[in-house]
């Protein structure tokens, strides 16, 4: 007989209300104090009259199904990770978030943009989640593309040059470019001036761009060679740019526990080592780019934290032009209190987006 889906409507409807009570009431308790529950105490929350071996009877059929199973040997019962999923997508109610705790939020953050630095914004955003979740607070942001205020090619072998990057706010970026067969060392120079002159106030992207546009007769400024090393050297100055996106986390420390057994240890420390080498970062990018508000990954559907059992709730920020450049959220075990931490990622995020699209102020 096949099983209904458990991230179905139908599987909820085919639990019956005590059911669905008693598995609530399991969860709620398993998030408030991270230890399993035993039929007695499920019993004495019910707002029915309920025996500790009906209670039983309903919670062997809820372990069946594969919602909730015996951690160890434990007498008690907690969620599995298929049981937090359904909880979440079916169940959780998300609290209101009041205006004090907003107004909190918006302040703090707005403070950290009175330096005129998006990036004051984003450590300030990341440290406030922390304290609120007692988590770890995480913000990823997308590498901006660097608007350009000269660039210059130097000769490093017949066949290679270096290309150097300056930016308008003095970043500075090299990358090696192979020449075409044949160039002269007055065709070199004549493809860096047409590029410094071409490229001002641009990103690499958009002087390509501009360049394809331009007509033959102001292409004809160049001569053949120089002009396929403008247009073989954009295209991999651009292929090139594979820079990591920026990484900020903070509260570490909330995820360690003095209690902790060593290999839990072990799998929180390999996470934060996993982050900081940015692997799997790109995927959550990419990820937001396509989600709709706040995302709440458990265990190891995420790759990126499956090892070391955590949970994590995102939601991607946005600039002026409605574009995501960054996600933000809160690092922490399976059993976060995801009603709280749900809205408060959320609303940051909004806060974030609404400073980052004011022109002028960060």
């Amino acid at each position: 007989m096949d099983r209904t889906p458990l991230n179905s409507p139908e599987f909820l409807t085919a639990l019956s209300a005590r059911s669905q009570d008693i598995f609530r009431r399991l969860v709620e308790r398993y998030l408030e104090t991270g230890e399993p529950i035993g039929s007695r105490a499920i019993s004495r929350m019910l707002d029915m009259q309920l025996s500790p071996a009906s209670v039983r009877n309903v919670m062997a059929d809820l372990e069946e199904l594969g919602l909730i199973a015996a951690p160890h040997t434990s007498a008690g019962r907690a969620p599995t990770q298929e049981g937090l999923r359904f909880f979440v997508d079916a169940m959780l109610e998300v609290g209101a978030m009041d205006e004090a705790e907003r107004d909190q939020i918006a302040r703090n953050i707005s403070g950290g943009g009175r330096s005129g630095r998006v990036e004051d914004v984003l450590n300030e955003a990341s440290a406030l989640l922390s304290g609120l979740s007692h988590g770890a607070g995480m913000v990823i942001a997308a590498k901006a593309d660097m608007v350009l205020k000269h660039v210059e090619f130097v000769r490093l072998d017949p066949e290679r040059a270096m290309a150097i990057l300056v930016g308008e706010d003095g970043q500075v970026e090299n990358r090696i470019i192979a020449l075409p067969p044949g160039l002269t060392a007055s065709a070199l120079t004549q493809a860096s001036n047409f590029l410094a002159h071409h490229i001002v106030g641009k990103t690499l992207q958009q002087a390509r761009d501009s360049i394809r546009r331009q007509s033959e007769s102001q292409r004809a400024e160049l001569d053949a060679i120089a002009q396929r090393l403008v247009d073989s050297g954009l295209a991999s100055m651009i292929e090139a740019d594979t820079s990591a996106p920026t990484l900020i986390v903070r509260g570490r420390a909330n995820l360690i526990d003095d209690t902790m057994a060593s290999e839990d240890l072990a799998r929180v420390r390999q996470l934060f080592d996993e982050i900081e080498t940015k692997k799997g970062l790109i995927d959550l990018l990419n990820d937001a780019e396509t989600a709709q508000g706040v995302r709440i990954f458990i265990g190891s559907e995420n790759k990126l934290f499956s090892l070391s059992g955590s949970s994590v709730v995102l939601s991607p920020y946005k600039d002026a032009n409605d574009k995501v450049v960054g996600v933000l959220g809160v690092i922490g075990p399976t059993r976060l209190n995801y009603a709280r931490i749900v809205p408060v990622v959320d609303y940051t995020a909004h806060v974030v987006s609404k400073l980052i699209s004011r022109k002028g102020e960060i």
